[in-house]
This record gives structure tokens, C-alpha cells and sequence, in this order.
């Protein structure tokens, strides 16, 4: 055998080495990995420029395309190209005195490219651009429009191109006719995004980012596609999923938080598309889905953060916490007034016999049920219907205040023995024995769950908020469990008469205990109008005061006639109706009474503070300071304990200070859907709730505190900051 020289080794090898690189480059244009050959002069990207009219005028404009054909399976890129890209630019070499405005852009489609996502346009697409000529142009004569435009064209690789594209315009006197542009131009301008009709807004929390768009418009059931492309690089993941939910209040689109996203300081815009399945003759006609691209201005986004994460509810946990709430309710402010007629019906029940007192329990409790149920649904109804509202709602209501300081106002007078509401007021004018006795109790359960709705109690919070996101099934058995809580101690009492021991026996001092009784009920009515003041101002304070008056002259009326001749007694009636005509149509007023504006720099006791705002406390991050919120309002007896018992110490005030924290209050005394909407984002769905933001810059969730403050649970909040 004979060996090869060595130097023809290096040869054979050379050639083999050869070879199997031409085998793996055509392999690879084969699957698509490297694009095939191309001449020069054949671009993956043919560009040119396109005009919508046939010349232009002196000191007047021309829309021009810049329009891309694109090789199939190719794209090229929208303004924020996605996880890569670039958008295409032109340099524009214009005429002296031509002025070229900013591209406007048609909105893009989503094009996935392996795990990432690029915002972009595929087959041909046209970018417009509005083009101005000087006043002094003289007709009859051709201008020249010529620019530079590069851009970058992707498939699994990215190639760079550029071309000199050049249009050439007549100059005419007069409106110049359609260009062989113009259909094209027609096109693209359909594609082109319109001004978002409906506001928007989003919020940043440390994972995700949440637009929310008030367009109450919308019908879940046809709409088959939302997108959210933002201009401003780095604010969402762009591959990952967005999460759209429609309701009676609009959509609500949450995404994953890009890696830029807590630096995006100015307004977020960008591009919401929408695909929408159309109906009826519509459908026949127009096909059955129709895209709708909305430019979005949402501000600046929010340093609004959810509540932080925790295991999720289970419904009966749910209702668990419901009941807690309830029965917790007992011991709030709120149902103070109330219970001196509790007491008195209590009073009155010591003698009755077992299964009396069982039958009261149970009409005391059906009473709070059927309020709290009511409200409940009146709340969801209301709700659904897009109207931003949480728990206590109906103390948002001028005229709900007002017809409650009369309702308390008669209550007063009949336990002071001013009115006569047949006989006292637990029994309504019979023994315990009789059906309206029963009735009496219904309504005295009624009448607590009233005083009790403005509160919310420990557990309450998380139950409530919880519930107004379920199904309206469950949210009714939450808020029948959080009444049930709220009867059970008289339930409870109702059913074991053991404890009829430790009652007086009623007697002729109870006229005096019923005397006594009526104070709180007086002090409730000063209350209320209070909360009325803050609401309406003064004029409507005024005119309830007048109502309060004429009821009382109508009762004293009453009083005085009872007894007398009937004619007296007619006259007497004809002017209590008359007085309580006019007591309501007075009250009445307070619905066309402008509520007072807010001292924005008000101070509350030694701590000053803020009206709140999104803005405010993002801007109050940003600036390296914590935040506090206060959410609350007037009518909410809860909120005001925990103003004077914690929130105007001198040693909060100090730590305050010393952290240099910016107290901010959220007074939901009146509708506010801004107010709501934080709670929903919170989970909670009414006031008190206290929220203590870190510095801005730090990772850390916001810390939510208990609805019941104390002096040391505040300053041990902000001193561990």
C-alpha cells in the first residue's frame, strides 16, 4: 500500500471541509434559517412614495405614503418595535420653505417571532405623512419631494435597508384632483387609530400593569379580541398574555409588568385594538368581526398598587369572615344610637313568655336580613350598572341623610313622649303577643342594619370587597352571613330565657329609661347633620333643620289636640300633614345643593394633610417621601373615632414628621368613582381603610393597616418604614 504525502492530505481535507459547509448553507436556506440568494437590486422591502392628490398649492398641503411592499413572510416594525426591531425613519431633502410633519402610523399587528413578541406590518402598508409648501410657490412648475428612508426587515434574521424614494408634484393654482395615490392613502387612513372616545387610566403594582378604559359602552359578549400595544418601550411584557375584562363599566385590560415600567414618567399613550362580532343587519353587511383601533392617553402611570398578595378566599372562608364582621358590628360607633332601643325592646320582653321572645328574635333578625339584603342588591344593581360604589353607599346621598335625620328625629320625639306612635315602640301599640309586636321587631332590625351600614368592622372589609367580585349569588349569601352576624347576639338572647333574670321587671320606670334612651338618638340626628353639611353645605343643613322644626310643631300639635273636640283633633292632623308636606319638600332641596369644596391644605387637628390623588401620590414617591392615605368619610362613625383617637396624636404627628410623611385624605363622603375604584384595587369595597406607601424607588407593596387604629399601631407603622 501506499501512503499519501502529507501535503495532499491537507488537500483532501481541505475539499472535504468545503464541501460540507455548501451542504449546511443549503440546508440552512432549505429550512428557512438564512434567506435565499437575492440580486442586489431585488430588496426584501420595496419602498416608494405615493400622493393623495395630483399636485400640490401654494401654501397649502399634501398627504404623500411612504408605502412598503413586503416579501412574504418578512415584517418590518411599528413607532415601539416590540421585544426587537426598529421602526423606519426618513430623512427628508426637501424643497426651501417645505416642511414634512411626524409619520402617523397605522396601527400595528401582533407577529411572534419564537418566545417574543414584535409590534409590525406584513404584506403592504402604507405610513402617511402631511407634506406643506410655502405661500410664495409660483404655479406651473414641478416640485421635487425626495427623502432617505431606512428601516429593518425580519424574518428569523434581520437585514438593514435603505432607499432614496422621490415623488414629483406639480405646482397648480387651484384644488388639484386625486392622485394615483389616493385610494391607497384612503386605506391606510382607515387603518390610522382614532381618538379614544372614553378616558382612560393605568395603574403600576410591582408585577403588573392594569389600563382601565371607562367605556361603559361596550357588550361583553361581542367583543372577541382586545390589544394593548403602548408606545413607550418597556412597559408591559409584550409576549405575555393581556387579561381582558368587560363589564358595565368599561375594560379593564391587565398585563405583565415590563422591565421599564416603574421608570415611565410622562402620560402613557398607545393603541388599543379591539375586535368586535357584530350582529344582526350589520352582520350581513359588513362581515362578522370588524376591527377598531383607539389612540389611548391614559397619564402617567399610578403608583396605585393592589393589596399584596395572600392566599386567595374560599367562599366559606368568605362567609366565615362575614359573620365574624357582623357580629363584630355590634361594638362599632355606628350602632351605639341604636341599641337604646335594642335595650328598651329587651326591657319590655322580660315577662313574655319563651316562645314570644323567640318569635321576636327571629322578626328582630328577618328585619336586619331584609335590609342588609336590600342594600346588598340595590349595591350590585347599581354597580353593574357602571356606577362607582362600595359599602355605605347610600349615605352618599343627600337625600338619604336627610329622610334618616327625620326617621331618627320622630324616633327621639315618641321615646321623649312628644309623638304617639301607638303605644311604645317595641310593642307598636298591642301586648308582645299580638302580629304588629312582631312587626315592631322586624323594623327595629331594619333600622339597626341602617345605623350599621356605614361602618366596617374587622374582617368586614376583606368580605365585602371579596364579595362584590363574585357571582351575585354569593354576594348575597356574604352579606346575609355578615347580617345574621350582626342579629345573632339578640338571637342568641331571644332563645335562651335564662337571661331574663338579670332584667328589671317593666314598670313605670321605663317612661323615664325611654326619656333617657332618646338622647342618643338626638345625638345621631346632630350627626347626620353634620354628614349633610359636608355634603351640601349649608343651605341644605338649613333646610332639614326647618324640616326637623316643623315636624316637632306638627307632633306638638298632635299632642296637644289629642284628647279635644274632633274638629280639633282634624285641625291638628290637617297641620301635622301640612308640616311634614313641608318638612319633605324642604329636605327635597338638599338635592339641588352644591356640596362645599375642600381646603386643599387643610389641617386636621396637629397633622396636616392633602385632598388625595393618584398624581399625589406618585408624585409624593417620587420625590423619595411615604405616603398615608386616609380613606374615609363623614358619615362613617368608625372613620371620624380613629381621626381623634389615633390620627391626632402628637406622637403620630411626630413620627410623621420625622419620616417626613405625606398625609393624604380620600373623602368618599360623597360619590366619587376615582375613590371606588382604589378600594376595588385594594379588594375592599368601603371605608375606613388606612394604606401606608413606602419611598419611592423601594420594591416593598404598600401596608394596609387595620380598619381600628391606635396611636402605637400607627407610629410603629411608620417608624418601621
Amino acid at each position: 500500500m501506499r501512503l499519501t504525502p502529507p501535503r495532499d492530505i491537507w488537500l483532501q481535507l481541505a475539499r472535504l471541509l468545503a464541501l460540507g459547509l455548501a451542504l449546511a448553507f443549503a440546508s440552512a436556506v432549505s429550512v428557512g434559517v438564512l434567506p435565499p440568494a437575492r440580486a442586489a437590486d431585488a430588496p426584501l422591502v420595496t419602498v416608494d412614495l405615493i400622493s393623495e392628490s395630483a399636485g400640490i398649492s401654494p401654501g397649502g398641503a399634501v398627504w404623500v405614503g411612504i408605502r412598503q411592499r413586503i416579501a412574504p413572510g418578512w415584517h418590518t416594525y411599528w413607532i415601539n418595535p416590540g421585544d426587537s426591531g426598529e421602526a423606519l425613519t426618513i430623512e427628508w431633502a426637501l424643497p426651501p420653505g417645505f416642511s414634512a410633519e411626524p409619520i402617523v402610523w397605522p396601527h400595528p399587528e401582533r407577529i411572534p417571532v419564537g418566545p417574543a413578541m414584535s409590534h409590525g406590518y406584513t404584506g403592504e402598508t402604507v405610513l402617511l405623512v402631511r407634506v406643506s409648501a410655502p405661500a410664495g410657490l409660483p404655479p406651473g412648475r414641478d416640485v421635487v419631494l425626495r427623502g432617505r428612508a431606512a428601516w429593518l426587515v425580519c424574518e428569523k434574521i434581520c437585514l438593514p435597508e435603505e432607499r432614496e424614494v422621490v415623488l414629483t408634484l406639480p405646482v397648480v393654482a387651484g384644488p388639484a384632483g386625486p392622485g394615483a395615490g389616493a385610494a391607497e392613502i384612503a386605506r391606510a387612513r382607515r387603518a390610522v387609530p382614532v381618538a379614544s372616545p372614553w378616558p382612560a387610566s393605568v395603574a403600576a403594582s410591582p408585577a403588573r400593569v392594569v389600563l382601565t378604559v371607562a367605556a361603559p359602552g361596550l357588550a361583553a359578549d361581542r367583543i372577541v379580541d382586545t390589544w394593548f400595544y403602548p408606545a413607550q418601550w418597556g412597559l408591559i411584557e409584550y409576549a405575555a398574555p393581556q387579561d381582558a375584562r368587560v363589564d358595565a363599566r368599561g375594560l379593564t385590560l391587565t398585563m405583565a409588568r415590563g422591565p421599564l415600567a416603574g421608570a415611565v414618567e410622562n402620560p402613557v399613550d398607545g393603541v388599543l385594538v379591539l375586535k368586535e362580532r357584530l350582529g344582526g343587519e350589520r352582520e350581513r353587511l359588513e362581515g362578522q368581526v370588524v376591527s377598531q383601533a383607539f389612540a389611548i392617553q391614559a397619564g402617567r402611570p399610578t403608583a396605585l398598587a393592589p393589596a399584596p398578595a395572600g392566599p386567595a378566599l374560599s367562599v366559606l372562608a368568605t362567609i366565615g369572615l362575614a359573620f365574624l364582621g357582623g357580629l363584630l358590628l355590634n361594638l362599632m360607633p355606628c350602632v351605639l344610637p341604636v341599641l337604646s332601643i335594642k335595650a328598651l325592646s329587651l326591657v319590655q320582653q322580660a315577662d313574655a313568655a319563651p316562645r314570644i321572645m323567640r318569635r321576636h328574635g327571629l322578626a328582630h333578625t328577618a328585619g336586619v336580613l331584609a335590609c342588609f339584603l336590600a342594600l346588598a342588591v340595590m349595591l350590585i344593581t347599581l354597580r353593574a350598572g357602571g356606577a362607582g360604589l362600595g359599602w355605605g353607599f347610600q349615605l352618599q346621598s343627600p337625600p338619604v341623610v336627610a329622610g334618616l335625620a327625620y326617621l331618627f328625629f320622630l324616633l327621639a320625639l315618641a321615646l321623649s313622649g312628644v309623638l304617639s306612635l301607638g303605644g311604645r315602640l317595641g310593642g307598636v301599640g298591642a301586648s308582645l303577643a299580638a302580629r304588629r309586636g312582631y312587626a315592631g321587631s322586624f323594623w327595629t332590625g331594619a333600622l339597626v342594619a341602617v345605623a350599621a351600614s356605614p361602618c366596617t368592622a374587622p374582617f368586614m372589609g376583606v368580605a365585602t370587597g371579596f364579595a362584590l367580585t363574585q357571582p351575585a349569588a354569593i354576594a348575597l349569601a356574604v352579606f346575609a352571613a355578615l347580617g345574621l352576624g350582626l342579629a345573632a347576639p339578640y338571637l342568641a338572647l331571644s332563645a335562651m330565657p335564662a337571661w331574663r333574670r338579670l332584667l328589671p321587671r317593666p314598670g313605670p320606670w321605663m317612661r323615664w329609661l325611654e326619656r333617657a334612651l332618646a338622647v342618643p338618638l338626638y345625638a345621631t340626628v346632630a350627626w347626620l347633620l353634620w354628614v349633610l353639611r359636608e355634603q351640601a353645605g349649608e343651605r341644605g343643613v338649613a333646610a332639614v333643620v326647618t324640616g326637623l322644626i316643623l315636624i316637632a310643631l306638627a307632633a306638638w300639635a298632635l299632642r296637644v289636640a289629642r284628647g279635644g273636640a274632633p274638629a280639633r283633633r282634624r285641625m291638628a292632623a290637617a297641620a301635622s300633614l301640612a308640616g311634614a308636606v313641608l318638612a319633605v319638600a324642604l329636605g327635597a332641596f338638599v338635592l339641588g345643593t352644591p356640596a362645599p369644596t375642600p381646603d386643599a391644605a387643610a389641617a386636621d387637628g396637629m397633622i396636616r394633610w392633602e385632598p388625595w390623588s393618584v398624581r399625589r401620590v406618585a408624585e409624593a414617591q417620587a420625590a423619595g417621601r411615604p405616603v398615608f392615605v386616609n380613606f374615609t368619610a363623614a358619615w362613617c362613625i368608625t372613620c371620624l373615632v380613629n381621626e381623634r383617637v389615633a390620627l391626632r396624636s402628637p406622637d403620630v404627628a411626630a413620627a410623621f414628621a420625622r419620616k417626613q410623611v405625606v398625609y393624604l385624605k380620600a373623602d368618599w363622603t360623597s360619590r366619587s368613582a376615582e375613590i371606588a375604584t382604589a378600594l376595588d384595587g385594594f379588594g375592599r369595597s368601603g371605608v375606613p381603610l388606612y394604606v401606608l406607601y413606602p419611598p419611592g424607588g423601594r420594591p416593598a407593596a404598600p401596608t394596609i393597616l387595620p380598619p381600628i387604629l391606635s396611636e402605637r399601631l400607627v407610629v410603629d407603622a411608620v417608624n418601621g418604614l
